[in-house]
């Protein structure tokens, strides 16, 4: 950077050019940022409040800055500009985006998530979307604040993890279902093994015993390609406590389900759906993907055998992420799933500044997995959690 500001300033000099030493500084920052770095994005990054950074061609750059999307006033120079930042990005993680691989996920330096889709794919240039990787460790003290849970459904949750019940969080793209898995995944014993698979590592486990796994494009010539499916079934070979699939979104979900059958008790994973009833109709789609030849009765069984709880995640209007619902499941009747909502939130209005009203139904029903709260002496906490007063 001094080398930079050194040549600005010569040059300035040279073409009688009236820089103070603030502009300097700031120019020589833009360049090197330009050179080496993420160009217009950078300051950005940088900037905490953002959440989530949209670039649809070099003059359109929106970012979402508590829970609301507005036009930012970065800019690139022209497409190519554009281009050669996303490009830089994708290779720093051993990933091309070009015109005959015009797609791709990645990730930056600090762990944040990017995707990127280029033309012809993308009409009017280049198009980028990040979700920055959040500084600050996530935990339900912090969400119960910020009024995503309500204490008991928090403390619910957190038996839930201690007692190894498999979860899937489900919700849409934005909802935080990332971020309440991590959560969630904050209370898992330290001595237990755990793998991680993702398309883009984006988890934040604080455990001491943790195995990443990320997958792996096919190279040029078509070859080489390693998807969630294989990762899935390797890690069923390295001794895990515990699989956490970051999401599920293919035939994956079959061997995610055998897992969970087979000793990964606390086995935890996230899938895009607008109801916990949508998400068991999801996964079940989702088998089906990889194994058509299976009847719907056996894709069931499956599923309330491995799922103990959906938690829905919901984006709100006001901008706030809430949790709308956690379902049991509780097993099958006939060829239905058989869900009951321990807790639904229910909406009432808006006050005054915006903010959304609602209040939570809550089921005191004893669950199926009453059993299990039993081995880990949880029933008791678990009854008081339902009841909002301390175990």
């Amino acid at each position: 950077m001094g080398e930079v500001e050194r040549l600005l300033a010569e040059i300035a000099d040279a073409q009688r050019i009236g820089l103070s030493g603030r502009e300097q500084r700031e120019l020589a920052a833009e360049l090197v940022d330009d050179m080496l770095g993420l160009g217009p994005l950078a300051p950005l990054l940088e900037d905490d409040s953002v959440t989530d950074i949209m670039v649809n061609g070099p003059n359109r750059v929106f970012v979402e800055q508590h829970g609301r999307v507005t036009l930012s006033p970065a800019r690139f120079r022209d497409n190519g500009h554009l281009g050669g930042i996303a490009q830089r990005i994708a290779a720093a993680v051993g990933r091309r985006i070009d015109e005959s691989s015009p797609m791709v996920d990645a990730r930056l330096a600090d762990g944040s998530r990017v995707n990127i889709i280029f033309p012809p794919l993308a009409l009017n240039g280049p198009c980028l979307s990040i979700r920055k990787f959040a500084k600050r460790k996530i935990d339900f003290d912090q969400l119960v604040a910020s009024g995503s849970v309500p204490p008991p459904m928090a403390r619910v949750l957190e038996i839930a993890s201690r007692c190894r019940l498999n979860i899937i969080v489900s919700g849409g793209t934005g909802s935080g279902k990332t971020t309440l898995l991590n959560a969630l995944s904050r209370l898992i014993d330290q001595g237990e093994r755990i793998v991680t698979i993702e398309d883009a590592a984006e988890l934040q486990l604080q455990q001491p015993h943790v195995v990443r796994l990320e997958t792996r494009p096919a190279n040029l010539e078509g070859k080489g390609e390693v998807n969630q499916r294989d990762l899935v079934r390797n890690a069923l070979r390295m001794r895990p406590d515990r699989i956490i699939l970051g999401e599920c979104r293919g035939p994956e979900a079959f061997d995610m389900l055998q897992a969970m059958n087979t000793g990964h008790d606390g086995s935890m994973s996230t899938i895009h759906a607008n109801t916990t009833r949508d998400a068991v109709a999801r996964i079940e789609n989702m088998v089906l993907m990889g194994q058509a030849s299976l009847p719907a009765r056996a894709i069931r069984t499956q599923i309330t055998s491995a799922v103990d709880l959906i938690v829905q995640v919901e984006r709100m209007r006001d901008g706030v992420r809430r949790v709308t619902q956690m379902t049991e499941v509780q097993g099958l009747e006939g060829d239905v799933v058989i869900l009951h909502d321990i807790f639904q939130w229910v909406y009432e209005g808006e006050d005054l500044e915006g903010r959304l009203r609602g209040t939570y139904r809550v089921s005191r029903a004893r669950p199926a997995f009453s059993p299990r709260l039993a081995y880990f002496e949880l029933e008791r906490a678990w009854t008081a959690a339902l009841e909002g007063t301390a175990p």
